[in-house]
């Protein structure tokens, strides 16, 4: 029995009080395991080599198991270890186990299989609650709910993957949504504690090896200690010592770790660092110097975009280069390899830049204008025959030689632009983090100043037109305090511009102008644009319309690219509300009237996409036309335009209708008005108006009317007038346009019914001034538009009546219209009844001849048949061959007839 012996039984102290002791954190405990597996490894090989061996012990050896000589399959099978955990342990494995498998789900962004993950960890939490309730909620808990939440919302910002995804998805997606909210209420101190101080995986990983190095190097010491008190003989071969790893090893492996870890104990004692680092998750730790720095550089550079490459390792090392350089020239040489890594950990066109990725990138590049500025002997170019080596370059850095360098900072700027412009675009801008990215812009348009300085010195003019564009770009939208104050604070940021402050205006003009001259007709063209929108902004309209005109820049539009199209649009729009804030009716809808009559307001403008039932767009053009979506803060307020063109249809197209009520073709000035006002007009109940249209169809009808007083009042009641500057006065001189076009209906509806008309009388019931009265009255004498003629001793307004048959009134007008159409359908039945009469006699004519010639065929046949019978009868007959073709003949004869 003694043989057979298993020392199951002696579990030690230590091992039941490591299952159950308590400690702040996950981590803590996973390192504390760990110095305690490496400190029994070490006791185990020690108590190994020093326990004397028996002359017994060979031969029972071969029946004992474990043995390190041993070689049988089944005793390495059967050897496994035995490792008893604590409930503490098993709860916080379940956990473990639900949170590896959630992670797995995320990665293939399957909700199913991510709701089911969740609500099993939720259930291996409540089982450990009590233990919890003991030690705390473990950080490897609030880190994987943390990280769900992020992925919970960048997924809802993802339009495009939400609507790819099957029923079942979207139902588990909605779900965990509304948990999710519910869950993390309960531990919110928890959650901003983690995200005050975010402890990732890998650091997390790497705290446990220093605390477990650390402690495995106290339990060493002691470790001497301990094998003296180890049993001898039978004992040492005994399973189920104090150890939770494996007790028997290779003699020459315990030789080998004994000796690594004296080496290094010995090699620490010295002050040298010896044969070993600790290694981090990152793997191999990046060492440079200034001596290698270029040559470590080269190495990245070369590395970057490539598959197997970490992008956020390179950045880590390319500001670890940074730190290393010394003079100028090394750290621009870093910065112009640091910022395109930084674009390249940006994601697809369907996502943005991390805000704190973008900082740091627009950091950096304005470190490297700064370092450019201060050393004027540095060049960048983009073009350049043959750039020296970095030993040559830095000889002539010191020597205060001109030094130049191959890159595109142009490129950079076009990039950092960009990616702000995205930002904006996935941002909900009607929260505060939308706000606060608005606020980078400054930054932003400084960098774009200072780019244009230097290319300015250097006389790179290509780069020069592209970065003032960019400027104008961020500048022809705003108002005039906005302007002045982003300049202002840019010359606070950056004294070293040393520019004089100009007016928004001048600015813009100056910019635009210089513009003018370059070689590239999109700039010309966008630059033009942006001039005129800006004057447009500024009620300059005859300007901004002689501007528009005289470049002839309609005519081929329809030519340039989609971005530049979307910008003449905004700019037809801005002239359009320019000419209604001066008081241009008729203008402002010539200019509106192209974009408000095709039912694309949004695609016009970029301002958005209508949602259609049935679309005959590819998802890559849906996906270009949101790439191509104007920043919220950009947009012109489509209802406002909506008012204003659907205002001034209204002044032009109620005396047109009026003038031409009895013409049959009616003069159309816009057919969008028309079709509202007919299905308004077809409504049997009319509420009272609730929304901008219903307030613009009702003065409509009440102008119609001649209730200039109730289409006043409704026009006024649109609350959008209060988003136009100067608001009084537009309310002023809609209410004078109204008086004057209810005028105008009154004499085209109501003129047939009188013989005269006092010009004061309509001035009192208009509510407009004499002298206007006169005026308008005359304006229509002049255009033929009314026949009358003024009597300036009676001061009235004679009304000519026109002979018969000159001017008919509406009865006569629709009597002659019903005649007209009565007299046309029987024309049309008439000649109906003529084309069915000669078709019959066509046919009846064509049935007779077919009869007549197949009755001709048929008595030629049968002449034809006797003469031939006859004559056989003749070669048969003899002599009387002849009277029988005769009366042959004659039978076929009498059969013809």
């Amino acid at each position: 029995m003694s043989r057979f012996f298993r020392g199951g039984e002696s579990s030690s102290e230590s091992e039941s009080e490591s299952d159950f002791s308590s400690s702040s954190s996950e981590d803590e405990r996973s390192s504390k395991n760990a110095a305690d597996a490496s400190s029994d490894d070490s006791s185990d090989s020690d108590s190994d080599e020093n326990a004397p061996r028996k002359g017994g012990a060979g031969g029972a050896s071969r029946f004992m198991r474990g043995f390190a000589g041993s070689d049988s399959d089944d005793s390495d099978a059967e050897d496994k270890k035995r490792v008893v955990k604590s409930a503490r342990d098993k709860r916080f494995d379940d956990m473990r186990n639900s949170v590896k498998a959630l992670k797995n789900a995320e990665k293939i962004n399957d909700w199913v299989a991510i709701q089911n993950e969740f609500e099993k960890l939720n259930k291996a939490y409540s089982k450990a609650n009590a233990i919890i309730q003991r030690e705390g909620v473990p950080r490897f808990y609030i880190r994987a709910i943390v990280q769900l939440e992020d992925f919970l919302k960048e997924t809802l910002t993802n339009k495009d993957a939400i609507k790819k995804m099957n029923a079942s998805s979207s139902r588990a997606l909605n779900a965990m949504k509304q948990k999710l909210r519910k869950h993390n209420k309960q531990h919110e101190a928890e959650i901003e504690k983690w995200r005050a101080n975010p402890v990732t995986e890998a650091a997390s990983a790497d705290e446990a090896a220093k605390k477990a190095a650390q402690e495995a190097s106290s339990d060493d010491e002691s470790s001497d200690e301990s094998d003296d008190e180890k049993p001898a003989g039978r004992s040492k071969w005994v399973k189920g010592g104090d150890s939770e790893t494996d007790e028997f090893e290779k003699p020459k492996q315990r030789t080998k770790k004994k000796g690594s870890k004296a080496a290094a104990a010995a090699a620490e004692e010295k002050g040298e660092p010896g044969d070993f680092q600790v290694v981090g998750k990152g793997g191999k730790v990046f060492d440079v110097k200034p001596e290698n720095m270029f040559k470590k550089l080269r190495e990245i550079i070369e590395a970057r975009g490539k598959k197997s490459t970490d992008r956020q390792l390179q950045m880590q090392h390319l500001e670890r280069i940074l730190e290393v350089a010394s003079t100028p020239y090394q750290k621009v040489k870093v910065l112009l390899a640091l910022a395109p890594s930084r674009f390249d950990s940006a994601p697809s066109s369907t996502g943005y830049m991390a805000v704190d990725v973008w900082k740091s990138a627009a950091g950096e590049l304005n470190q490297l204008f700064g370092y450019l500025e201060e050393h004027t002997n540095i060049r960048i170019v983009e073009m350049s025959e043959e750039e020296d080596t970095e030993e040559v370059a830095e000889e002539k850095f010191k020597n205060a030689d001109t030094v130049t360098i191959r890159a595109s900072l142009s490129s950079l700027i076009d990039r950092i632009d960009d990616e702000f412009t995205k930002s904006l675009q996935h941002i909900d801008p009607h929260t505060l983090d939308y706000i606060n990215r608005l606020r980078d812009e400054t930054v932003l348009y400084a960098l774009i100043v200072r780019a244009q300085k230097y290319f300015e010195r250097i006389d790179f003019g290509l780069a020069v037109d592209h970065t003032k564009m960019r400027r104008v770009e961020h500048l022809y939208y705003k108002p005039d305090a906005v302007i002045q104050a982003v300049e202002k604070e840019v010359r606070n940021l950056y004294p070293a511009l040393n520019e004089a402050l100009e007016e928004p205006v001048a600015l813009v003009d100056h910019l635009c102008t210089s513009l003018y001259k370059t070689s590239t007709d999109r700039i010309r063209t966008r630059s033009l644009l942006c001039h005129v929108y800006h004057l447009a902004l500024h009620d300059k309209f005859e300007k901004a319309r002689d501007m528009m005109l005289m470049s002839h820049l309609q005519d081929h539009v329809a030519q340039t690219e989609v971005s530049t199209q979307i910008l003449f649009n905004r700019t037809m729009a801005q002239i359009g509300l320019c000419a209604f804030r001066c008081g241009m009716v008729k203008e402002t809808a010539n200019a509106l009237q192209e974009i408000s009559s095709s039912g694309k307001v949004k695609e016009l403008l970029a301002q958005g996409v209508q949602l259609q039932k049935y679309s005959d767009k590819t998802p890559e053009q849906e996906k270009l036309e949101k790439q191509r979506q104007l920043p919220f803060h950009m947009h012109i307020n489509l209802e406002l335009l909506e008012c204003v063109y659907l205002t001034c249809s209204m002044l032009l197209e109620i005396p047109n209708m009026a003038a031409n009520a009895h013409e049959p073709r009616r003069k159309v000035i816009s057919k969008p008005f028309r079709r509202m006002l007919d299905y308004n007009e077809r409504q049997v109940f009319t509420g009272p108006p609730e929304n901008t249209r219903d307030h613009i169809m009702g003065a409509a009808k009440a102008l119609a009317a001649g209730e200039w007083q109730r289409c006043r009042d409704l026009i006024h009641a649109i609350k959008i007038w209060d988003l136009v500057p100067n608001t009084e006065k537009i309310k002023e001189m809609l209410t004078e346009k109204i008086q004057e076009e209810g005028l105008r209906t009154y004499f085209f509806t109501y003129s047939p019914y009188y013989d005269s008309l006092g010009i004061e009388q309509l001035a009192s019931m208009f509510s407009l001034p004499v002298p206007q009265v006169r005026a308008t009255v005359s304006r229509m004498i002049i255009n033929e538009e009314l026949h009358a003629s003024i009597d300036q001793p009676t001061n009235s307004v004679v009304l000519h009546r026109a002979g018969p048959g000159v001017e008919t009134s509406r009865l006569e007008f629709l009597a002659g219209l019903y005649a007209d159409k009565v007299s046309s359908f029987v024309e049309s039945n008439e000649k109906l009844l003529e084309s069915r009469s000669m078709l019959l006699g066509l046919q009846q004519q064509q049935q007779q001849r077919d009869f007549r010639s197949r009755g001709g065929e048929r008595g030629h046949g049968g002449y034809r048949g006797g003469e031939r019978r006859g004559g056989r009868q003749g070669a048969y007959g003899g002599e009387r061959g002849g009277r029988g073709g005769r009366s042959g003949r004659g039978q076929g004869q009498r059969a013809g007839r």
